[in-house]
């Protein structure tokens, strides 16, 4: 089953160092942009994967073109894709030992993420990190 209480989401978000992002962007105004440069405010290592851009760089990290490409531990995959690319994207956490496979705000695959689960990955779906981190450590307002 994905994680969906506070305390896993808090527990997953606490142990997590490392995090790829699938479909990393060097555009500003891009989510993905904006969610890879909080999370490195927050202490993340942030490796952004983006075969269009690959050798390039975004916000100090170098651009890989796969997952099979980053040449460290990866603890989660964040996933900027569409639907469509969860089960490979499942498959490639799976290649690399990453022990969380992430889809974003939107992102739902029941097959996918029960691929990604039997091989011992969590998961989470249609939840966005850079949220839940600010709203399970007191950083959003709750008037």
């Amino acid at each position: 089953m994905p994680i969906t209480t506070d305390s896993g989401l808090r527990a997953l978000l606490t142990q997590v160092k490392t995090i790829a992002m699938v479909g990393a962007s060097t555009t500003e105004t891009r989510p993905s942009y904006g969610v890879m440069k909080y999370l490195q405010g927050k202490g993340f290592r942030v490796i952004p994967v983006n075969p269009s851009v690959a050798g390039q760089a975004v916000l100090g990290e170098t651009i890989y073109a796969a997952l099979a490409d980053i040449p460290l531990p990866v603890d989660m995959v964040d996933m900027f894709r569409k639907a469509d690319a969860a089960p490979e994207v499942a498959e490639d956490a799976i290649a690399i030992n990453a022990k969380v496979l992430w889809m974003q705000l939107g992102v739902e695959h029941t097959e996918a993420a029960a691929t990604a689960e039997a091989a011992g990955l969590q998961v989470v779906m249609n939840r966005c990190p850079k949220i839940e981190y600010a709203r399970l450590f007191g950083e959003l307002d709750r008037r």
